[in-house]
């Protein structure tokens, strides 16, 4: 039977690579840092990281490395059960506490990641009789968390409240209705309206819900997230997020909601139950990221400084930047294998960066989404700019040379126009079928 089945599958693959779409895996060996050494698939060496979620530069910072060797002696390596069996130590409930007060929520309760996190909300809280009202770009573990459940679906264009608000009163009927929106949405950098949100969840007797992975550790005057951007910490009933990016860059993931609705996930939510626990040196570890993160804001003001001279010299040299003032910032470039391309002669110049197209966005729309670090120097930035700059020369002599039936014939070989993650057609919207939840 396999045989038949492995002829479709590889020429899928081709079609993927003919397309420039497939997505090499570069292997690095060294640990995450504004530096890293590639030593597979791609140019060898030491190369500026300009693509991890290592926001505020935690990953290797030497204050978390030690707080793991310490957990490691006293916690051990692993828990070997769930949660509710023999799965919990005090450092579990410690930083369940830590992220309720940081996050000003009333409880939190932790998961292996934030997809299982948002895989495990819905199906818990919603049934038949209600509505969950979801931005069109939100990640794709809401989608697919959206999907286990049997809740009516809603979807709105992108940051358009007049639209969320005529998908209210569609849900005008139902007995609970949820609006879950990303904080940042990671694909863009842009942030969610939330203000607006709460307004009209108020109006309309909603819940909200946000995901707030890219925007925890480093967005609002302390740190906390979209949600304290925008001066609604008490007005948000869910959050979900990860300690996977800016807190720390390991794995794991969180609920920080209403005491009630961490109560019953903890008995109901399936990833919950099912899963091993959150391995304890990432718990402890994260203690000392929280510990950073309220001592001081040095990590997040170098951020902000890094992300606004990249953003400025990169408009000043040309390049198409979506706006904003978010740490992702998409260099805009339209063609799939452009992209790629593009993202090739980077590295070979000491730049590492990934090409993103569909359908991981929408067709027409490939980008190169740089992420900044406080980890990177001034210098480091402006290294990455002039390597945008000679790549970027060095593309455009490739395609003069290059034949008129060969050039850029593959920016819509992946055929079908758009789509959204759960697969229906959109006019306005993209794909939400982001890789690094």
């Amino acid at each position: 039977m396999f045989d038949s089945v492995r002829d479709d599958l590889r020429a899928t693959l081709d079609e993927i690579r003919a397309a420039g779409l497939h997505k090499p895996e570069r292997v690095i060996g060294t640990p995450q840092s504004a530096t890293v050494a590639v030593t597979a698939g791609g140019r060898p060496g030491e190369v500026l990281n300009f693509c991890a979620n290592n926001y505020l530069g935690l990953a290797d910072h030497p204050d978390v490395v030690a707080a793991a060797h310490q957990a490691l002696d006293r916690w051990g390596y692993g828990m070997a059960s769930v949660r509710f069996i023999c799965g919990t130590q005090e450092v579990h409930k410690e930083l369940e506490s830590r992220l309720s007060g940081f996050l000003g929520q009333e409880d939190t309760i932790l998961y292996s990641s934030c997809f299982d996190a948002n895989g495990g909300v819905f199906e818990t809280l919603l049934g038949p009789e209600d509505a969950v009202i979801s931005d069109a770009l939100n990640h794709a573990s809401i989608i697919d968390g959206i999907r286990l459940s049997k809740a009516r679906r809603f979807r709105y264009v992108n940051r358009d409240m007049a639209d969320l608000e005529r998908q209210l009163k569609e849900a005008a009927g139902a007995r609970r209705r949820l609006i879950v929106t990303d904080g940042v949405f990671s694909m863009d950098g842009y942030v969610a309206p939330l203000g607006e949100i709460c307004d009209l969840a108020d109006r309309y007797d909603a819940m909200v819900m946000v995901d707030d992975s890219h925007a925890v550790g480093f967005v609002g005057p302390g740190g906390r997230g979209t949600p304290e951007l925008h001066g609604v910490m008490d007005r948000v009933d869910i959050i979900t997020g990860t300690l996977g990016k800016a807190l720390g860059g390991a794995s794991g993931g969180y609920v920080a909601a209403r005491a009630e609705i961490v109560a019953l996930l903890r008995q109901r939510s399936r990833p919950y139950l099912f899963s091993n626990t959150l391995a304890p040196v990432i718990a402890a570890a994260s203690l000392t990221v929280l510990d950073l993160l309220e001592s001081a804001d040095d990590l997040r003001v170098r951020l902000a400084e890094n992300t606004a001279l990249f953003r400025r010299r990169m408009t000043e040299e040309g390049f198409e930047i979506l706006p904003g003032d978010h740490a992702i910032a998409p260099v805009m470039i339209g063609d799939a294998s452009k992209a790629g391309r593009l993202a090739e002669l980077l590295l070979e110049r000491g730049v590492y960066v990934i090409g993103f197209s569909y359908p991981v966005v929408p067709q027409g729309q490939a980008r190169i989404r740089v992420q900044l670090s406080a980890a990177h120097s001034t210098d480091d930035v402006d290294r990455a700019v002039d390597a945008f700059v000679a790549a970027r020369a060095e593309l455009e002599r490739e395609t003069r040379d290059a034949s008129p039936a060969g050039a850029g014939g593959a920016a819509g070989a992946a055929g079908g126009g758009e789509a959204t993650g759960d697969g229906e057609a959109t006019g306005g919207g993209g794909v939400r079928a982001e890789l690094d939840g």
